[in-house]
């Protein structure tokens, strides 16, 4: 039975707790961990939602098995209803646009549709709502911690230099903004050959621990570089769902057990202080 997450501080109506899943570069499997510990928090029994806030590259519709849905909208409201798959509640604003259409719009575009897709969207209760954010440290971000209170952050790299320079940067922007790092996804972490079960480090190794140990935070997960975790999400059955007994499927189970353990942590330390009145 899952443990139920204290409310959050303020934000949106019913969801208890906001996790960014960022990453300060592109192509380092941020949207692949989103939605593989999304849909692994529901296996755990609770209330999840999944937003794809990367307005440039919508990539969580193909990855939650629906491409080419579109969501319900109440016309006098202008409310959008997401869709569900996998136990999770999914928007995007893939759902939206055709595929082959290019968003070419500035900043304020950008800012303005994020915060419609967090606030006119009907996500009802959530245990957590996760959003896969765009890479980098822009708009986006801005928006995401300016508009609602995140509970924290999951920081995604690999253990490539030029990616953990670029994880650091993501890192310290959540802290000017205050939003924790509730942990380090190190994707990629080692090719494990299907013929030999030999190890190779293509990417380097030991990066994210350094991480870890400079910001005083913990590397929640290693995840092999695995054709299964490829394959499935580019199919858009996530590996957790396709193979729940897998040992990938167990890493990202294990990073969900971890996740909402320090969210319940954080949550356990907030100090509500009445309000005084004469």
């Amino acid at each position: 039975m899952a443990e139920n997450p204290t409310p959050s501080k303020k934000g949106l109506p019913g969801i208890r707790n906001i996790v960014a899943v960022a990453s300060g570069k592109g192509g380092v499997g941020k949207s692949t961990t989103a939605v593989n510990l999304a849909v692994a928090m529901a296996q755990h029994g609770y209330k999840v939602g999944l937003l794809d806030a990367d307005i440039y590259g919508p990539s969580i519709p193909n990855m939650m098995g629906l491409k080419g849905r579109k969501p319900e909208v109440d016309v006098e409201s202008k409310v959008l209803y997401p869709l569900e798959n996998f136990g999770v509640k999914v928007m995007s604003i893939g759902f939206l646009v055709a595929d082959d259409q290019a968003m070419i719009w500035r900043g304020p575009m950008v800012a303005g549709a994020l915060g419609q897709l967090l606030k006119d969207v009907a996500w009802g209760d959530l245990d957590v709502l996760f959003i896969d954010m765009p890479p980098g440290t822009g708009d986006a971000q801005l928006t995401l911690s300016q508009t609602v209170s995140v509970t924290g952050a999951v920081v995604v790299t690999t253990p490539q230099d030029i990616a953990l320079i670029d994880c650091k940067k993501g890192i310290q922007m959540f802290d000017k903004v205050h939003v924790p790092t509730l942990g380090i996804v190190e994707n990629m972490s080692v090719f494990i050959c299907p013929h030999c079960n030999g190890e190779s480090h293509i990417f380097d190794q030991g990066g994210a621990e350094k991480l870890s140990e400079e910001f005083k935070t913990e590397v929640i997960a290693k995840v092999p570089l695995n054709m299964g975790i490829r394959a499935n999400g580019d199919a858009g059955t996530p590996i957790v769902a396709a193979l729940p007994d897998s040992n990938e499927a167990g890493i990202y189970k294990d990073m969900a057990e971890k996740v909402m353990a320090k969210i319940i942590t954080l949550n356990k330390r907030k100090i509500t202080i009445p309000i005084m009145t004469a």
